[in-house]
């Protein structure tokens, strides 16, 4: 198992989309996150980060997967139920696609209603629709002064 087969596997899901987040991230995403859909699972791209394949377990297998060698507790998204996959011989390759699966289910029944109505839509129409929402968002943050990702930080000037 590697980052391009869990990508292929993820991507052939409905409504996936995907992006790199935190620098070396690959976030997989039910729905695209600007209409508010949510992350399922994530892989480390450069092999710098902690684990291979994070995913959301939900509430039934948590515990379980916690339990097993090379499986641990996502750091920061734990209380969320998500685990962490240290290496990719952890778990089967079955078993990976299975989580995954389970994972895109999961989150798929959390997302809110109108999330789920845009996602409802002709593929034409919900591309559209998402196009001007990416659109109207990278105007309101040309606005605001803000690159994009900076989720309200403040500014800090250096001083000389």
């Amino acid at each position: 198992m590697n980052n391009e087969r869990i990508r292929a596997i993820c991507m052939a899901l409905p409504h996936v989309s995907e992006t790199v987040n935190w620098g070396h991230h690959l976030v997989y995403w039910v729905g695209d996150r600007d209409i508010g859909g949510k992350m399922f699972a994530m892989t480390d791209l450069d092999g710098t980060g902690y684990g291979k394949l994070l995913f959301h377990a939900g509430d039934e297998l948590f515990h379980e997967y916690v339990e097993r060698d090379g499986m641990v507790a996502s750091p920061y998204l734990a209380k969320a139920k998500w685990v962490t996959m240290l290496e990719w011989d952890t778990l089967r390759p079955r078993e990976i696609e299975e989580a995954l699966g389970q994972a895109h289910v999961l989150i798929f029944e959390k997302l809110p209603s109108r999330t789920k109505k845009i996602l409802a839509m002709p593929e034409a129409e919900r591309k559209k629709l998402i196009r001007e929402r990416k659109a109207l968002l990278a105007e309101r943050e040309k606005k605001a002064g803000k690159p994009k990702g900076t989720f309200g930080q403040k500014k800090t000037s250096k001083k000389k």
